[in-house]
This record gives C-alpha cells, sequence and structure tokens, in this order.
C-alpha cells in the first residue's frame, strides 16, 4: 500500500470504510444491471446525444443535457472519488484473471480510444466471473489518488454473471515503454470513427501491474448516464509508459477526465 494512504489508513483506523468507468455490483436500482461505458450513449427511440468533457456540453452539464442523466449531479454515489482515506481489509479477495491473447480492435469514439480484448477473457472476484468487455484510456489519469492524477490511466470494463459490473482501474505513469501499448498505438485510430485492428497477438494482462492490491469502492460509471451501482477496484500501483506513448494518446485527448465527484460518506476499503 502507498506510503500516503497508509499514512491515511493509520488516521483513519476503525472506521468503516465502503463497500467500472463502462459494470455494475450493486447498482443504484440494485436489481437493475449498468451498462457498459459506451460512446454512443442512447436512450430509447433517439439519438445518440452528443456529450464532451468541456464546455458547453461537458461533464458540469450533463444532468442537463438528458433528464435521464440527472444522476450525473444528483448521484450520491458517483464516479471517481479522491482516495485518501481506507481501511485495510485483508479478507478482501484476489482478483484472479484469466484474460486471453489475441487481435484487438480499437475505435476512436470522440471521447476515448475503446479497445475489444479477446473473446472469453474474464476475471473471478469470490468466486463470480465478470467478462472482459472493453477497456479505454484517460488522460490525465481519472483516479485521484491523495488528491493527485496520474499521467494517464486504463479502466478494464467486466460484466459479471451476476449482472453487476466491474471496472478495474490502472494508473498509467511516464516511465519504461509499455509493450502492450506499443503493439495497441500501432493502429492507434486518430479521428473520431476510426478503427484499428492489431497485427499481433497481445494479451490486455500486460496492462495490469503485477503486484495486485487495490482499493475498493461502490460508484458509477464516469460518463453518461453515470449509472450508479459500479463496483470499482483500482489497482494501488501504476503501470508505466514511455513519454512517446504518453503524447501519442495526449495529442489526441488533451483532457478526457470527469472532474472528482463528493465521496457522500462512502468508504474506501484497501486489499494490502
Amino acid at each position: 500500500m502507498r506510503k500516503g494512504i497508509v499514512a491515511g489508513a493509520a488516521l483513519v483506523a476503525g472506521v468503516l470504510l465502503c463497500g467500472p468507468g463502462g459494470f455494475q455490483a450493486g447498482a443504484q436500482q440494485p436489481t437493475t444491471s449498468a451498462p457498459a461505458q459506451s460512446a454512443t450513449t442512447q436512450t430509447a427511440g433517439t439519438q445518440a446525444i452528443p456529450w464532451t468533457y468541456d464546455g458547453r456540453l461537458g461533464a458540469l452539464r450533463w444532468d442537463k443535457l438528458n433528464p435521464d442523466w440527472r444522476v450525473c449531479a444528483n448521484g450520491k454515489r458517483q464516479s471517481p472519488i479522491n482516495i485518501h482515506k481506507v481501511r485495510l481489509d485483508k479478507t478482501l479477495p484476489p482478483i484472479q484473471f484469466h484474460y486471453l491473447s489475441g487481435t484487438m480492435k480499437l475505435i476512436n469514439d470522440g471521447h476515448t480510444v475503446r479497445v475489444t480484448p479477446p473473446e472469453g477473457s474474464y476475471i473471478t472476484i469470490g468466486g463470480v466471473r465478470y467478462d472482459l468487455v472493453e477497456f479505454h484510456f484517460h488522460h490525465p489519469g481519472e483516479e485521484v489518488i491523495d488528491n493527485t492524477l496520474s499521467d494517464m490511466s486504463v479502466q478494464f470494463v467486466h460484466r459479471g454473471t451476476n449482472g453487476k459490473t466491474v471496472i478495474l482501474a490502472v494508473e498509467l505513469n511516464e516511465g519504461n515503454a509499455n509493450a502492450i501499448l506499443a503493439g495497441l498505438w500501432e493502429q492507434l485510430p486518430k479521428s473520431v470513427g476510426a478503427t484499428g485492428t492489431t497485427t499481433i497477438m497481445l494479451n490486455p494482462v500486460g496492462l495490469i501491474p503485477t503486484d495486485r492490491g487495490y482499493w475498493s469502492y461502490t460508484g458509477s460509471l464516469t460518463e453518461p448516464p453515470c449509472t450508479e451501482g459500479v463496483q470499482w477496484y483500482v489497482f494501488q500501483n501504476p503501470v508505466s509508459l514511455s513519454r512517446e506513448q504518453l503524447n501519442a494518446f495526449g495529442a489526441l485527448f488533451k483532457r478526457n477526465t470527469r472532474p472528482e465527484q463528493l465521496a457522500h460518506g462512502r468508504h474506501v476499503e484497501a486489499s494490502e
């Protein structure tokens, strides 16, 4: 566990702490599963509603763009939140990875670059299977750790056999080049609507830190419709990417990060 977070944990020892972007665990409506984060957010019978991160259609006005998105402003379990006070819970289960190698399809949807992984990739948490639907990137990182953002982050969106949504988040900080990103960035789609397919076999587990300690809390999708009930697992250790890899994405998305949301009394648990 990081030094700063450990200090925070010590300060709040004895305080009960908490309970992913696109899946769900204990949704706003507990019996309703949340959709994966998707760039083509639609309501029934309507065209996709445009939105951005800044300006007139930006994050501070999402609730005004569609009445179905009011939870973006009024919800009490929105993401991301500042992870700075945590309680260690050694009973939290490990995340077991069953990601497969294969070619991957990338799409620039105007909000991020989304990657479709090889079919059949999944994780298990506490004996429940969660299938990997897609993963995508934010610049700077969307997770707030001790009031700090990483250079970038990647979010892996899963749908569980129990109908719930789980998102794994990994901070990406400048350092050594990342081999998986190297393969993905060869096909980086640079215009809205553009796609690419990797020419080599890749395994998304290469974007997961080897030390898999995590923080966990219940939150929401971080883009419209901001559906709540998503269980977030934020890894405590970052993964590196090169300056060139960072700049390549930053040239496409100067900022595609939702601002920090209020915790409203939520608590965060640490696995180690």
